[in-house]
């Protein structure tokens, strides 16, 4: 390995503690990933942020909607953000928390320092507010009367706040930006920031509240918070080890400016505009880059709890596996354009790419030099048609895909993986080992075609490495390998001859479609069943009953005396009651699903007294008992009306 290129610092943006992550959310954390894998494999000295933003008003409110404390709420929902993280086989270096002590310490510093030289102010706000996005606009701003950003409910918010002068350093950004054309990327998002909110002019922007107490309280203002904003974008530095005094840790000074901020195209405006002010205000350098990723898409929509499209990671790598899911989250999704998800198009991309080009390809060649040359590597001298153009495309790959990788263009880079491991797989039908394996004239030609391919398959293991790591470990546990790092790509011939190889084995199984899309259903129908109500209660009547009819109707306490259940019947119950005449009175009731009769004796229910005698199952039933009937969770309950043993028998219910 060469000597390091360089600090390498990475960021993605922080997940949001509002719930479990989607397979959307996680896409982010896999393509930053990859690009981080790649970065160490050719050289760079990395450092990758990724956390959780766990402060504002949203995260407080569900909270006390599930009586738990805010933290106890954050608490639960980071660990499953770093659980889903850590089941996609993520290389973070730190995961961040922004309820850490230290980095609440460091965002009032932060806070303290801009008011004091005057870039945040003391003033009234009075505007909408978007809970979910946690931002205020103003009434030209709103869409159809909501949210611009999320499309949701906006409630009018007046309320005492301080203000940060954005509008100071609006000029000095735009200068920026287009001094540095790669600074916000695609291209489209640059445009985007400029023509629709910088050049129109921007307002001062809100940072702080008083409506809610869960944040980073102003330490020299009670009652209000640090908006979550200021907080949020602030672990970028705050934890690599920013100081407000200039007395910054190593490894801030060794990692910043970022090189790269990785965010979602919806959060752009944040990271373009008030992140680079603040940095500005702050005397910071910024980041050299902010990629706003595009969205995975599910079917044609956007993931939405309300309409029922939500996938998780965890659920998808249970279904194929870890690098499948990943080989699909990298390779369908666009450079700058959003990607879709849908089973059908997972299954086709696992036989098509996984299965019949790199795991046939490895499989046969593997089974091939056992079969043949009892996996032992033979002189590779018997140079033949097509070995040139085979080995020429293995070593001008790397570079094709250092090239791709330079620009972010992740999906490019696998495709060029993919063109050379396709050239590969032809090169077996051109060469034909079977053929050569039959004629013993044809020995040394049948090692150098193997050879050939086995070194193939050694290049395409290490530049695959930072995409599938797992399927490259088990590539080079085939071929019998340490993992090699990116300068062995220099050369074509690294294999020693007399080298032994391992097992073959089956990287990526076909799929049946129909077959694998019935486990899927099935798999969701079990784990996440229908939701029901979780309780129902029968209409109530709309047809009015005049008194003197209700008034005829004779309710009475009745003690349980006897109670056992009627033979030949699943449902009825048999009671002998007393109801205060002196005579005992017996009523039969379906509910024996519900009570077991010695439960009942010496209870006091309530019943009508002055209905008309029934027969059922060849006994009478004289008078009907009183119960509730309702259905919780799809399953039908009845309670009877109990009343106090203190009110006598016969006692009359009016």
């Amino acid at each position: 390995m060469n000597a390091s290129k360089g600090p390498f610092y990475l960021s993605t943006a922080i997940a949001y503690t509002s719930g479990k992550p989607h397979i959307g959310n996680t896409y982010e954390i896999v393509l930053a990933d990859a690009i981080c894998r790649f970065k160490r494999a050719v050289g760079y000295d990395v450092y990758f942020q990724t956390g959780t933003d766990e402060h504002g008003q949203k995260i407080q409110q569900k909270a006390e909607a599930l009586g738990v404390t805010p933290q106890q709420f954050v608490d639960d929902v980071a660990g499953e953000i770093r659980r889903i993280w850590d089941v996609m086989n993520t290389s973070y270096d730190r995961f961040v928390r922004t309820t850490d002590k230290e980095h609440e310490r460091k965002v009032q510093q932060i806070f303290k320092k801009l008011y004091e030289q005057g870039d945040i102010y003391k003033g009234q706000y009075e505007g909408w507010y978007c809970t979910p996005c946690e931002s205020f606009w103003t009434e030209s701003q709103l869409v159809d009367g909501k949210c611009p950003d999320c499309g949701r409910e906006v409630s009018r918010a007046r309320e005492e706040a301080y203000f940060f002068r954005l509008s100071k350093y609006a000029d000095r950004l735009i200068d920026y930006i287009e001094k540095h054309p790669s600074f916000i990327q695609p291209e489209a998002r640059k445009n985007e920031m400029i023509n629709n909110f910088l050049k129109p002019g921007l307002q001062d922007l809100c940072v702080s509240r008083t409506s809610f107490t869960w944040g980073v309280p102003v330490d020299f203002d009670p009652g209000h918070v640090v908006y979550v904003w200021i907080d949020a974008l602030s672990n970028y530095i705050t934890f690599p080890g920013y100081d407000v005094d200039g007395n910054h840790g190593e490894q801030y000074k060794k990692y910043w400016p970022a090189d790269v901020h990785l965010i979602g195209k919806d959060i752009l405006r944040f990271h373009t505009i008030y992140w680079p002010i603040m940095l500005m205000a702050l005397g910071e350098p910024l980041p050299r880059q902010v990629f706003g990723h595009p969205w995975l898409l599910v079917g044609d929509g956007k993931m939405s709890k309300s309409k029922g499209n939500v996938v998780y990671a965890d659920d998808l790598v249970e279904l194929f596996s870890v690098d499948a899911v990943r080989y699909y989250l990298l390779h369908e999704m666009p450079f700058a354009s959003d990607g879709t998800l849908t089973n059908e198009l997972l299954i086709e991309r696992v036989n098509s790419d996984l299965a019949n080009i790199l795991g046939n390809l490895v499989n046969r060649t593997v089974t091939m030099c056992r079969k043949y040359s009892g996996g032992v590597l033979s002189d590779h001298s018997a140079a033949g048609p097509f070995d040139e153009e085979l080995i020429s495309l293995c070593l001008k790959t790397p570079g094709a895909v250092e090239a791709r990788m330079d620009e972010l263009r992740v999906a490019d880079a696998l495709t060029e993986i993919f063109t050379l491991l396709r050239r590969a797989n032809k090169y077996i039908d051109e060469t034909m080992p079977w053929v050569l394996g039959k004629d013993p004239a044809s020995k040394a030609r049948l090692d150098t075609v193997l050879y050939n391919l086995l070194e193939c398959i050694r290049f395409s293991a290490v530049m695959l490495a930072p995409f599938l790591p797992e399927t490259a470990q088990r590539i080079f546990a085939q071929l019998n390998i340490e993992p090699g790092d990116w300068d062995s790509l220099s050369t074509f011939g690294a294999l020693p001859a007399g080298h032994v190889i391992g097992e073959p084995e089956i990287l990526f199984a076909r799929l049946d479609m129909d077959k694998k899309l019935a486990e899927i259903e099935a798999f969701y129908a079990e784990k996440y069943p229908p939701e029901v109500p979780a309780l129902e209660i029968e209409p109530q009547s709309t047809e009015s009953v005049d008194f003197d009819t209700f008034c005829r109707s004779d309710f009475r306490a009745v003690k349980v005396k006897a109670c056992e259940a009627v033979k030949k019947s699943d449902k009825l119950l048999r009671f002998t009651l007393d109801d205060g005449t002196g005579t005992d009175r017996q009523i039969l009731s379906g509910i024996a699903k519900w009570y077991k009769p010695e439960e009942l004796v010496g209870k006091t229910l309530v019943a009508i007294v002055n209905l008309p005698p029934r027969k059922m199952m060849g006994l009478m039933s004289c008078g009907m008992l009183i119960s509730a009937v309702h259905r919780e969770k799809g399953e039908e309950k009845l309670n009877l009306l109990m009343v106090s043993d203190a009110i006598p028998a016969g006692a009359k219910l009016c």
